[in-house]
């Protein structure tokens, strides 16, 4: 997925340390980024995505088939790892490509949550109460200056993340070769063990979103800098929420 390939700088495949800086800072107020804004964008592109992943998870429920939804996840992962690309080097981008960056995010987790869900009754609601449970709980955290981003939480994170992405690069060049990985699918201690870390660096990957959100407003960046504040928060989701959806599968797997 485009997350697993660009979710490796600061927090997202978007926002870093530099994320803001030498951006203009617009005279007027109303032209600046606020935390409201950014909150409703966020929200407005997780409505986009729910709405997406519908077609192919109806689809398959309805035809028990993957090959019926393999164009939908081709299409979404492809074009989602392309935009997303687009929006992380070009941040004014971020206004008109976050949406359809949404719609191809749902594609594939619409089409890849039924196929989990016909497998493992339960898993797909169980995945998405977690996901939004772990996201309420580290916003509280944060707010209540119970977790903040320090240097050396920064620091552990990006190298956690950096090395996650690794392992998933080695991973996919091996299977490409014939070379099969089953710590990283099946149900055995290390696969879950595995599965545990990098769930817990993709919840801490949050806590670095809000950090450098909060920044964004802090510094009167642009308004356009909600919709990438917004990329940034939903790109860190969809790697949680495939992450938990993993890690869930692989417990249920005899």
């Amino acid at each position: 997925m485009a997350n697993d390939l660009i979710n490796v700088k600061s927090g997202n495949p978007g926002l870093s340390d530099r994320t803001f800086r030498g951006l203009p800072r617009p005279a007027l107020e109303s032209e600046r980024m606020t935390l409201q804004g950014t909150v409703n964008k966020a929200f407005l592109s997780l409505v986009v995505l729910m709405a997406a992943a519908l077609w192919p998870w109806s689809e398959f429920m309805q035809t028990g088939n993957p090959a019926v939804v393999a164009p939908a996840m081709l299409i979404g992962a492809v074009g989602g790892l392309i935009l997303a690309l687009i929006v992380s080097f070009k941040a004014t981008t971020a206004p008109y490509l976050v949406l359809p960056y949404a719609a191809l995010e749902g594609l594939v987790l619409g089409a890849l949550s039924a196929i989990l869900e016909r497998r493992y009754p339960g898993i797909a609601i169980q995945a998405t109460a977690l996901t939004f449970g772990v996201l309420a709980a580290l916003l509280i955290a944060y707010k209540a200056r119970l977790i903040q981003a320090t240097q050396r939480l920064r620091s552990i994170v990006i190298g956690g993340t950096l090395a996650i992405a690794l392992l998933y690069v080695v991973a996919m060049v091996l299977n490409l070769f014939h070379v099969q990985t089953p710590f990283m699918y099946d149900s055995s201690p290390l696969s879950i063990l595995i599965s545990l870390v990098v769930v817990g660096f993709a919840a801490l990957n949050l806590v670095l979103d809000f950090d450098l959100i909060e920044t964004g407003v802090a510094q009167g960046a642009p308004r356009y800098m909600e919709w990438y504040g917004a990329f940034g928060l939903l790109v860190t989701l969809v790697w949680l929420y495939m992450e938990i959806l993993r890690l869930l599968a692989n417990t249920r797997r005899n």
